[in-house]
């Protein structure tokens, strides 16, 4: 997996203060999608053990405390995302107590294969839907669209 960007302090991408990992790739390519820099597999930089290591570190330092990770894109969903997706939720799971986890995704709920929902049975919120230009509401909150879902898991 390829990772765009992290930002170990964001207040934007969900409630609180929160780590947020933007992963490359998406095969959904939203016409008016604000990050389209994201959708190649191969953009950013190869997200290794040591920027996994350093996301667990930052959702457990006490100096700035974070709510919980949120994961975006591309799409975290992406198949080629899903092994390195779930191998961090488990870890969150399992290091960071009393953390959520927030994802957004242009797959629909519904149309989620197995491998997809063994990641979204382990986060709390996902926001799920691809944006569609034409339904685009900036009152909206943490989605973009009105066909998007935002669905509390847990």
């Amino acid at each position: 997996m390829n990772v765009h960007q992290y930002y170990p302090v964001d207040i934007v991408n969900g409630p609180g203060t929160r780590c947020t990992l933007f992963v490359s790739g998406c095969v959904h390519e939203c016409p008016g999608c604000y990050n389209k820099s994201t959708w190649r597999l191969n953009s950013g930089m190869a997200f290794t053990q040591e920027m996994e290591d350093r996301v667990i570190a930052d959702l457990n330092d006490t100096r700035i405390r974070r709510q919980g990770l949120s994961l975006s894109g591309g799409d975290p969903l992406h198949p080629q995302n899903i092994a390195d997706v779930l191998k961090l939720v488990k870890r969150v799971r399992a290091e960071c107590p009393g953390k959520d986890i927030w994802m957004w995704t242009g797959y629909k709920l519904d149309e989620l294969t197995a491998d997809q929902l063994e990641v979204v049975d382990l986060i709390n919120v996902l926001i799920d839907g691809k944006f569609v230009q034409e339904l685009k509401d900036p009152a909206l909150v943490w989605r973009g669209s009105s066909n998007q879902v935002v669905h509390h898991l847990r």
